[in-house]
């Protein structure tokens, strides 16, 4: 589906550290460039698939992390939010890296640790570049108002009271916009209306619970956003292993995956996205809708042609096939179903989709 996400924070908060840890990239945390790379997405199902069908091929689903250069702080109206702009309109989602730990050897943007002035100094960025935007559209809309397009007057009652909001340091994404005033902005792709999710970055897993993850985690809650605590530089370690090494080195800890896992878990949460799967001896892969997505969407994911000459949809579910230990047993069963147009796709289904060519 080409979806991304965008790591964003402030200078020495750890970012360019989690990216590498995501990705194993090895980019470097200075400068002003974004670093970007395509990743697997964790799936142990696939692993499963693997052992049972022992396909030619295997694909995963991806996401696209990238890597947006460190804020920095500037006096107001000093060109605030115009190099975030251009790196944060094209990404889905962004993940919040907060500094949750202290060390005077890493140079911070603050003498302090503080991850409620963190957040509000990001949230500050994201604002302007969208009051920006949104006065640039409300300019645009002047003529048609004037012409008493009702279409345009509408928009611009719309835009004017989100710009209003933002001017009192409310971000698009706390305004709880409407239906209809996300339509109005929709060709603007506010950078403050994209979902966000927090990573308290700590400095040993046994800071976990610390005042600083504690407070981001009090901000997250007035949102209703995830925060996933991570241990950058000991993710970036782990990155760097071997699969088999990382394995036992989790096993060794009592964990059952990574923290870069569970944040990649949760990215696809936020975006409201789920795997769904085809399998066979020649290939096992997973493929990515939305959530609530009908057959017909998922079958376009596939292919488009499988969208349009639609016909039905054969589904089995993941837990069954593992129960069974085959697809002819889950037919033998009885689980195997046969779905329409209606069907909502549903997380680790694998399918088989039939369609008019």
């Amino acid at each position: 589906m080409g979806l991304s996400v965008g790591l964003v924070g402030l200078p020495s908060c750890g970012k360019t550290t989690i990216f590498n840890a995501l990705t194993a990239a090895g980019a470097s945390g200075y400068g002003t460039e974004m670093n970007k790379a395509v990743v697997n997405v964790p799936d142990q199902r696939i692993n499963k698939f693997v052992e049972m069908y022992h396909p030619r091929k295997t694909v995963w689903s991806t996401l696209e992390i990238v890597d947006i250069p460190g804020l920095q702080t500037t006096s107001a109206g000093e060109g605030r939010g115009s190099k975030l702009l251009g790196h944060i309109k094209d990404v889905e989602a962004l993940l919040h890296v907060v500094r949750c730990f202290e060390d005077g050897s890493i140079p911070f943007a603050f003498e302090t640790i503080d991850p409620v002035r963190d957040v509000e100094t990001v949230d500050l960025e994201l604002m302007a570049a969208d009051a920006t935007t949104l006065q640039n559209k409300i300019v645009r809309l002047e003529k048609k108002v004037k012409a008493n397009d009702k279409e345009a007057i509408r928009d611009n009652e719309n835009c004017q009271k989100i710009y209003a909001a933002i001017q009192q340091g409310i971000p698009a994404r706390k305004q709880k916009l409407t239906a209809q005033e996300m339509a109005s902005v929709f060709e603007c792709n506010l950078v403050s209306l994209k979902p966000v999710l927090y990573i308290a970055n700590i400095k040993a897993m046994a800071d976990a619970d610390n005042k600083y993850v504690k407070a981001l985690k009090q901000i997250a809650a007035g949102e209703i956003a995830e925060v996933i605590t991570v241990c950058g530089k000991d993710e970036a370690d782990i990155s760097q292993l071997a699969p088999e090494e990382q394995k036992e080195f989790l096993k060794d800890l009592g964990l059952a995956e990574s923290s870069m896992e569970r944040l990649m878990h949760a990215a696809y949460k936020i975006l409201g996205l789920i795997n769904f799967f085809t399998v066979g001896e020649d290939e096992v892969r997973a493929w990515t809708c939305k959530k609530n997505d009908k057959a017909p969407v998922a079958a376009g994911r596939i292919h488009k042609d499988m969208e349009k000459g639609f016909i039905r949809l054969e589904v089995i579910k993941y837990d069954a096939l593992m129960a069974l230990g085959s697809e002819a047993a889950v037919a033998k069963a009885g689980k195997k179903h046969i779905e329409g147009r209606d069907y909502e796709v549903q997380d680790g289904d694998i399918v088989l989709v039939l369609f008019n060519k």
